[in-house]
């Protein structure tokens, strides 16, 4: 959007099971492969893609990733945003309206990719719903914590035997800080601040924010302050 970021998809695997949470935006196929190359993991390995949400910046290259697949992925996410990946219903935050806002502030050279990037709607197929307090089978057991309101089917990940929460955007981290959601990509603030109190009834060493990246400075004491604040 004119500017650098960097983001934080999370890798979890075993013997048995190879997940992706998240996905970039559109055209990062390749350097997802190469980051799960460096962890010593083949990105035709994977066997299961979980999305913490609807956003660009997260289901980006799913389709791509899915289509140079050599056998099926399985996706899975919150039924609330599940119409919103396939979509059935348009993409909340990424508005036409807002698009053309954006694009006029931007300079030509990035309008052009802002302009290719959102050319052609994302969509991918959800195989398999997933809700609040399930616990997932896979890598040791991950459980889900649906925590709405920066979108409505907006979930977060606690990898039980590592004790790491892996927050999607329901968290953010900057400056060595770990802060609540962003308040401008975030609808309803109030509900995605209701949220943050479900983090405390899990004891975590390791935080993953979608941005931002990791944090492991006494987490479950700075989660209490976010909840509680």
């Amino acid at each position: 959007m004119g500017q650098a970021s960097v983001i934080h998809p999370t890798l979890l695997w075993d013997e048995q099971e190879v997940i992706l949470v998240d996905t970039g935006i559109p055209g990062q196929r390749e350097d997802i492969a190469a980051a799960m190359s460096q962890a010593g993991v083949s990105i035709d390995a994977l066997t299961k893609v979980i999305l913490t949400h609807q956003d660009i910046d997260h289901i980006g290259s799913l389709p791509e990733i899915l289509k140079s697949a050599t056998k099926p992925v399985e996706v899975l996410a919150h039924a609330e945003d599940k119409p919103y990946i396939e979509g059935d219903k348009p993409s909340l935050k990424m508005t036409p309206e807002r698009v053309a806002k954006m694009l006029e502030s931007l300079p030509e050279d990035a309008r052009q990719k802002v302009q290719a990037m959102f050319g052609t709607p994302i969509t991918a197929k959800v195989d398999r719903t997933i809700g609040d307090g399930e616990v997932l089978p896979y890598c040791g057991g991950i459980s889900v914590i649906f925590t709405p309101g920066h979108t409505p089917g907006h979930v977060s990940l606690y990898h039980q035997p590592s004790k790491t929460l892996i927050t999607g955007d329901a968290l953010v981290a900057a400056n060595g800080e770990l802060l609540g959601p962003n308040p401008q990509a975030t609808p309803d603030m109030e509900m995605a601040l209701r949220s943050l109190k479900k983090f405390t009834e899990y004891d975590i060493s390791t935080v993953i924010c979608y941005h931002g990246g990791v944090y492991t400075n006494n987490p479950n004491a700075r989660l209490a302050e976010l909840a509680n604040g």
